[in-house]
């Protein structure tokens, strides 16, 4: 079963977007910043990384960054909710650090797991 871990410091997104990945058969882990993230991910490997791009102390592009120099086949995919009043888009510095696929907040719960799908394959089996 392939595994993803899901890094936001938003609760409600980790929380619907658990509820819809393990739906679909995928492992699902998470964590609040991007600090743990990495943490959980230098112990328990994700096959993929969801990663929120605007969270406070440890964002997603220090995130990114960071699993590159330590991890640099992991796959990722970038969220931004567009912080500064929506007013700054970091989804091309993700895309040019490798982020495998973009979306902006709100998210299309539909649009996600076929992104998952796509890198992973149907039903977890990755």
């Amino acid at each position: 079963m392939a595994r993803v871990l899901i890094i936001d410091d938003d609760a409600g997104v980790r929380n619907s977007l658990r509820a819809l990945l393990e739906r679909a058969g995928y492992e699902v882990l998470d964590a609040p910043d991007g600090r743990a993230g990495l943490r959980m991910h230098a112990t328990q490997p994700a096959d993929l990384i969801i990663t929120d791009l605007f969270m406070p102390d440890y964002d997603g592009i220090e995130t990114i960054l960071e699993l590159r120099r330590t991890d640099p086949t992991a796959k990722v995919v970038a969220v931004s909710g567009g912080g500064f009043g929506g007013s700054l888009d970091l989804s091309a510095d993700a895309r040019s650090l490798g982020a495998l696929r973009t979306f902006r907040k709100p998210l299309n719960g539909q649009e996600v797991l076929e992104a998952v799908r796509e890198i992973l394959g149907p039903g977890g089996t990755g």
